[in-house]
C-alpha cells in the first residue's frame, strides 16, 4: 500500500479525491492524508512517517506550494512531490522542478493522468526504498563479515554451499539475562534496547575471547557454539566472566525501577548437527545448530537460577578436575522422560 499526502486549501478536493480513488482505497492500495496548506503538510509529514509521496498545490495560504517543495527534503528525503495546479505555465513548471518536484499535473485534473503519474512516482520512491536498504543492510554486512567471504558470497560456489551440513562435536551455551522482561514492561523501548545491548557487548566480547561463535540472539538470551579443542572448557570460562562481569555492574535505577544485572546459563557438549537451516526458495537461511545435544542445553538454561551454570553429570565427569562445583540435585526437563543430575559450576 502506497500513502499519499494531498495538500489543498480547496475542500471539495478531498472528497473528489475519495470518490475517484474509492477502489483503490478500499482495496487498500492507497491510503490519503490531507492538509490544507505546506504548514499543515510538514506537520503531516512528521506524524505519518510512512507517506511515500506529496500531491501539492502552489498557490495556498500561511505556507505555499513551493515553499513546501524547498522544506521537504529536511522533513523527508525519500518523498517525491508532484505539484497538481492550475498554474500550467512554463514558468511555473520549471519553478516547481527546480525546487524539487517530480512531476507537474496541470488542474482541471484528469484523474486518470494523475493516477498514472502517481503510479510512476510511487514506483520511482520504492526503487529509492529498497535501494537505500540495500546499501544499509550492505553496510552492516560490512561491520561484521570479512572481505574475502564477501567476495565469496558473489559466486556460485557459495549458492551451492548453502545447503551442506555436517555432523559435529562441540559445546552449546545458553546465557539468559535475568529478570530483564520485567522491566521491558515499565521502561521506554529505546531504553530496554540501550541497555539489552549494552550487555549482550560485554557477553559477546567475552564469547569470542574464548573462541566461541555467536549462534544467534532470541530476546534476552544468547546461543553461543564452540568447537575445537577443549570446547567445553572453553565454554565454561565464558560463562564464569560473563557472571564475573555482570557482577561488577553497579544496579541499574530507571524511575522508581531497579534492574541488577545477572546471568542464568545452560551448557552441553556432544554431537549436533551444523547447516543452514531455513528456506532456500527465499533465501532466507539460518546457520546454526541443531540436534538433541542443542535441544538440552535449552532446557538446563531454563531450570537455571540467576548465577548458575548448569551441566549435566556426563559432562560433570568431563570437567569436574578443572573447575569446582555444586550438586544441585535431580531435575525433570522439558520433553525429557529421564531425570537428570545436574551440577551449578562455582569456579
Amino acid at each position: 500500500m502506497a500513502k499519499i499526502l494531498v495538500v489543498d486549501d480547496e475542500a471539495d478536493l478531498e472528497i473528489l479525491v475519495k470518490q475517484k480513488f474509492r477502489k483503490k482505497i478500499r482495496e487498500n492500495i492507497y491510503e490519503f492524508v490531507f492538509a490544507q496548506n505546506g504548514e499543515e503538510a510538514l506537520e503531516r509529514v512528521q506524524e505519518h512517517a510512512d507517506i511515500d509521496i506529496v500531491l501539492s498545490d502552489i498557490n495556498m495560504p500561511v505556507m505555499d506550494g513551493l515553499t513546501l517543495l524547498s522544506r521537504l527534503p529536511d522533513a523527508n528525503p525519500m518523498l517525491k512531490a508532484v505539484v497538481v495546479s492550475a498554474y500550467g505555465d512554463m514558468q511555473s513548471i520549471r519553478s516547481a522542478m527546480n525546487r524539487g518536484a517530480f512531476d507537474f499535473v496541470c488542474k482541471p485534473v484528469d484523474f486518470d493522468d494523475l493516477d498514472l503519474t502517481m503510479q510512476k512516482t510511487i514506483e520511482h520512491v520504492k526503487q529509492l526504498q529498497q535501494t537505500i536498504k540495500a546499501i544499509k543492510e550492505n553496510n552492516i554486512l560490512k561491520m561484521y563479515v570479512d572481505e574475502n567471504v564477501l567476495n565469496f558470497m558473489t559466486h556460485k560456489e557459495f549458492e551451492n554451499s548453502l545447503l551442506k551440513n555436517e555432523v559435529l562435536s562441540g559445546t552449546v551455551m545458553f546465557l539468559d539475562v535475568c529478570g530483564f522482561t520485567k522491566i521491558t514492561e515499565q521502561v521506554p523501548a529505546n531504553t530496554v534496547v540501550e541497555l539489552l545491548n549494552s550487555l549482550f557487548d560485554r557477553i559477546v566480547k567475552e564469547i569470542i575471547a574464548q573462541g566461541g561463535h555467536v549462534d544467534k540472539f532470541m530476546g534476552d538470551a544468547v546461543m553461543a557454539v564452540y568447537r575445537g579443542d577443549y570446547h567445553l572448557d572453553r565454554a565454561i570460562d565464558t560463562a564464569l566472566a560473563v557472571k564475573a562481569q555482570m557482577s561488577s555492574i553497579q544496579p541499574i535505577v530507571i524511575g522508581d525501577k531497579t534492574f541488577e544485572a545477572n546471568i542464568s546459563v545452560g551448557i552441553n557438549s556432544g554431537e549436533m548437527v551444523s547447516g543452514n537451516i531455513g528456506s532456500a526458495s527465499l533465501k532466507r537461511l539460518d546457520y546454526t545448530v541443531i540436534g538433541d545435544s542443542v535441544n538440552l542445553a535449552q532446557r538446563l538454561q531454563s531450570v537455571a537460577k540467576a548465577g548458575q551454570i548448569v551441566i549435566t553429570e556426563p559432562v560433570y565427569q568431563q570437567v569436574k578436575e578443572s573447575f569446582k562445583f555444586e550438586m544441585l540435585g535431580e531435575v525433570s526437563l522439558k520433553n525429557k522422560a529421564n531425570q537428570y543430575t545436574i551440577y551449578n559450576v562455582l569456579e
